[in-house]
């Protein structure tokens, strides 16, 4: 029964793992951009949702949309004002600016009033209730962050196959020229992307910051999480979820039943089976050129 409990706790963490590895996933398929800021919006979502929950006592029904929706717009305008520059560019460039943006964005909170470098709780309204069947005792944080990201999916799935805007994205990132000369408005999809990786970063940040506190390090959260793309093919939306969840359930199963140390480097020796039975992940399909 542990194994069971410790299993679900997995998938939980899983599913924050791929709610990042999603948007790490959305905005390469994009513009072959690897943001590696992607963790430290998600921390940057912990704390708004804090100062909206917690400083300014917002209820949650508030506190949720306005953070994401604070997140999206920091999305939109990062890529609008930074990355738009550095597009087409040598992939270094990309890589540097991320990254710097990343140490800018874990410096600066620690100067804003009311954040700073301490530890914050932000509580949800479910926060320490259980479900309890037999011996199972399940958080009802954990199946929060379960049911919300299968929600999640399902409205991404609805919006890039079902709506003229998702099936516009969903062309821009497969080939920017022929949807240019369609008459999509690439750059404006591109802006979209940024907002959309950036809110679904943000409702990560929502639902790990009960469990591991809101702090100007949660964002390292992603150094798990960027396996759990790779694990899954770093071109597949899929993947990205399907790599988390077994990242998660992988990392937590070797925590409670391997010595100590296994847990943290588990998940990196799952990425290097993977790579040497199919490098391009478990969902990605290889795409052939002719040159």
């Amino acid at each position: 029964m542990q194994v069971v409990q410790v299993t679900i706790s997995g998938v939980a963490l899983g599913c924050i793992y791929g709610l990042v590895a999603l948007g790490f996933v959305l905005i390469y398929k994009a513009t072959e951009v690897v943001n590696f800021a992607q963790g430290d919006v998600l921390m940057l979502g912990g704390f708004v949702a804090y100062t909206f929950a917690t400083l300014w006592h917002l209820p949650f029904w508030m506190m949720v949309p306005l953070t994401v929706l604070t997140l999206a717009l920091f999305g939109a305008a990062f890529e609008h004002g930074v990355l738009r520059h550095v597009i087409g560019q040598p992939t270094f460039a990309a890589v540097m600016v991320t990254m710097g943006a990343g140490y800018a964005m874990r410096g600066l909170v620690t100067m804003v009033p009311g954040w700073g470098t301490d530890t914050r709780l932000l509580k949800m309204p479910f926060s320490d209730t259980f479900v309890r069947q037999g011996g199972l005792s399940v958080a009802m944080d954990h199946i929060a962050i379960i049911l919300t990201t299968a929600v999640l999916c399902g409205l991404l799935y609805l919006l890039f196959k079902k709506t003229r805007i998702g099936i516009a994205m969903n062309a821009s990132s497969q080939n920017q020229l022929a949807a240019y000369y369609v008459g999509i408005p690439v750059q404006q999809m591109h802006t979209l992307i940024w907002a959309i990786a950036a809110g679904i970063a943000a409702v990560a940040g929502i639902l790990l910051a009960p469990i591991t506190f809101v702090h100007s390090n949660m964002g390292f959260i992603a150094l798990n999480a960027f396996p759990a793309a790779v694990v899954g093919g770093f071109g597949s939306i899929p993947g990205a979820l399907v790599g988390g969840v077994i990242i998660g359930v992988v990392e937590s199963l070797a925590g409670y039943l391997l010595p100590e140390g296994f847990k943290a480097v588990a998940p990196h020796l799952v990425v290097l089976l993977v790579l040497m039975i199919k490098p391009s992940g478990i969902f990605s399909a290889m795409s052939k050129k002719k040159v």
